[in-house]
């Protein structure tokens, strides 16, 4: 699949009115300085009939008015803190063009051709890049990466709703707030919960090696596995039964689609819980940044595999149920009062290319990614871009809307043929 770069271009932000400064900053918040410090892709394709590169990139001017952090450049403040500068040097526009029809070129999983269908994960200064990709079909394909830093995937999610309500000339309401200092610590300070060794740890002396994993990234596949509306049913049922804590609410798709890993060993899962519902006061879904920590259940292997479904199943419900309002609190006066003294650094790793016998699932079905419409409807197509890191695993609304999902998952080729005959299986 030969895709032609047409033309590459910064875009900047386009105000009503008076522009604001651009020699304003923002501190990043304890929320933005304990995730991933890398940029992240996503890919969304799109049948004709679809609006024209000069309308997207219109919109995109005018969305970027109110989601400033995006046009802006990270650096760092007089104190030496990271911070976002808010100077509207712009984000990354690239056009291009395939020749072909989209259903026939277009991969349906993740595979290293999607990396020529956004614009490069490394090496760049723009915190969001943009790639329309024009088939001879009429078809498009959105590639885009953002910079985990200045935002989670709630919201980001919500500037690509707001940039596709200009394209079609509607207001971006409800706006987002951009305020990030309100996560205060307490007064006095309260560690009610280690986070030594679970969102930080003390900086290790040995520093990454560049290719430290290079030579296992051929033995690594990324799946895609379907899952239907009736499948799902029969294993939330399965998982919930008996799950010792409230018999008449099952668990939830995510809760229930846990992984074992065959190996007497300690596995640990990795999963995003999102702040915004779990703070007291809860924090409004139109708040711009990070609001994610972790849970991490974990169990030794043979007991996972010795135990019935409902015994994941709720290894994994509890752990995230733990992850409340008084953890997010004790969070954020260890990260303020604590982090910096001690010379602690994040646990979360963007470099490491196998995770076993941990596993990390990030859950995607809530964020509204099928409402992204430029003005021709709603996307045919999304997904993740190719990141063949084993053990990493992303749940997503699947693009037929009846309510089935999709799971991609990075595993080693070896245990491909295991996991598609054990992953739908109910015993």
């Amino acid at each position: 699949m030969k895709v032609k770069i047409e033309s590459t271009r910064i875009v900047k932000p386009v105000y009503e009115g008076i522009a604001p400064s651009i020699s304003n900053h923002i501190p990043l918040s304890v929320f933005d300085r304990v995730t991933y410090d890398t940029h992240v892709a996503v890919i969304y394709a799109y049948r004709p009939p679809t609006p024209s590169n000069t309308t997207i990139e219109i919109g995109l001017q005018r969305a970027l008015s109110k989601y400033r952090e995006f046009a802006g450049r990270l650096g760092e403040n007089a104190k030496g803190d990271c911070v976002i500068f808010l100077n509207d040097k712009g984000v990354r526009f690239v056009e291009a063009s395939l020749h072909g029809k989209l259903d026939r070129l277009m991969p349906l999983k993740p595979s290293p051709v999607l990396l020529t269908l956004h614009p490069r994960l490394s090496g760049v200064d723009e915190l969001l890049q943009v790639q329309l990709t024009r088939f001879s079909c009429g078809s498009l394909v959105v590639g885009f990466t953002t910079h985990h830093l200045v935002a989670d995937g709630h919201s980001t999610s919500n500037f690509l709703v707001a940039w596709g309500k200009v394209c079609r000339g509607l207001d971006m309401s409800p706006l987002p707030l951009h305020d990030r200092t309100i996560f205060q610590p307490r007064k006095p300070p309260s560690f009610e919960f280690e986070h030594r060794g679970v969102e930080y740890k003390i900086k290790s002396p040995i520093k990454y090696l560049p290719g430290k994993f290079d030579y296992l990234l051929d033995d690594i596949v990324m799946h895609k596995a379907h899952f239907t509306e009736e499948f799902l049913s029969k294993l939330k049922a399965k998982a919930s039964q008996s799950n010792g804590a409230n018999n008449d609410k099952p668990y939830s798709t995510f809760e229930s689609l846990a992984r074992g890993v065959g190996a007497l060993e300690t596995s640990q899962i990795r999963i995003s819980v999102n702040g915004r519902m779990r703070l007291n006061p809860r924090v409004p879904n139109e708040y711009f940044g990070n609001l994610v920590l972790w849970a991490f259940p974990r169990a030794r292997v043979k007991e996972l595999l010795r135990e019935p479904l409902p015994y994941a199943a709720k290894l994994i419900h509890d752990a995230i149920a733990k992850v409340n309002n008084n953890y997010f609190r004790s969070f954020i006066d260890f990260a303020t009062q604590k982090v910096d003294k001690e010379d602690l650094e994040p646990t979360v790793e963007s470099y490491d290319s196998v995770l076993c016998p941990n596993l990390e699932v990030d859950s995607w079905l809530r964020f509204p990614f099928y409402d992204f419409d430029f003005g021709g409807g709603s996307p045919y197509m999304f997904l993740p871009s190719y990141s063949p890191t084993e053990g990493m695993l992303f749940l997503l609304p699947s693009f037929l809307g009846d309510g089935s999902i999709d799971a991609f998952v990075a595993l080693f080729h070896d245990t491909l043929a295991s996991f598609e005959q054990i992953c739908y299986s109910l015993d």
